[in-house]
Formats: structure tokens, C-alpha cells, sequence
């Protein structure tokens, strides 16, 4: 009797759920979102960065120095050679590579080159330290 009674039970609730309710897979995701760079080469080969609460307008010399200038036209060399990005991570080039750190001591090369600027606007070099902006 107890089988019996537990034998209806178990087909109840079966019943119950309905065919295709316990299916995992019915259920698929209402929105994909897809993000796409679109990556121009930067006209004035500049970018921002925020020093103590100030837009600097940073760029590199042809001999690999960087420079920095808060109108965009007078420049003078970065002590320190780095900046920092939108996050607060210092960047700075050093051997040849682009390197990034949270406290300035330990260094790691950023990944692909590329980083958020204080405008929002994601900003890499190439291997041939050409600037270039996602649009």
C-alpha cells in the first residue's frame, strides 16, 4: 500500500510540472550584447590623463620620451616617465614595452597595449608606438 501510495504521488507531480517545464535548455537569453572597437589612428598622436585632479595632455617624442602639456601647446619632459589612466593604474614605456602597475612599484606589460584614458576613450600603441582611439 505504501508503494502504491507513493507510486501516485510521484506520477502527481509529474503531472503537475506538465511535459517540456523541466527542460534546462527552453530558456534563452532575451538581449546579446556585442562590443566593437573601432580603432583610427589618433590625428595629434596625444591622449589624457588626470595628475592631482588636472587634464594633462600627454604624447611621445620620436626618441621615446614622454611629454606633457595642459594647453596642448607648450610641452615639457614627464619626470618619471608615466602616467595614469582612467582607473588610477600608472602606464610608463620602459625596454621597449608598454608596462602598467597599481602602486608604482610592481610593473607588468599591459595586455595588447591598450588602456582607458581619463576621457572614457580606450587608446593602444602599435608596435611601432603609433597612437590610435577607439571611436
Amino acid at each position: 500500500m505504501k508503494k502504491l501510495c507513493f507510486l501516485c504521488i510521484a506520477t502527481g507531480m509529474f503531472l503537475v510540472a506538465g511535459p517540456g517545464k523541466l527542460d534546462a535548455n527552453s530558456h534563452q537569453p532575451a538581449s546579446c550584447i556585442s562590443v566593437v572597437f573601432e580603432w583610427k589612428k589618433a590625428k595629434d598622436g596625444a591622449w589624457p590623463g588626470m595628475k592631482d585632479g588636472k587634464t594633462y595632455w600627454y604624447k611621445l617624442k620620436k626618441g621615446g620620451n614622454l611629454v606633457w602639456s595642459t594647453d596642448g601647446k607648450s610641452w615639457a619632459e614627464v619626470p618619471g616617465n608615466a602616467w595614469a589612466d582612467k582607473d588610477g593604474k600608472w602606464l610608463k614605456i620602459s625596454d621597449g614595452k608598454l608596462l602598467w602597475s597599481k602602486d608604482g612599484n610592481d610593473w607588468a606589460e599591459v595586455p595588447e597595449w591598450k588602456w582607458e584614458a581619463s576621457d572614457g576613450k580606450w587608446y593602444k600603441f602599435d608596435k611601432n608606438w603609433g597612437l590610435w582611439v577607439n571611436m
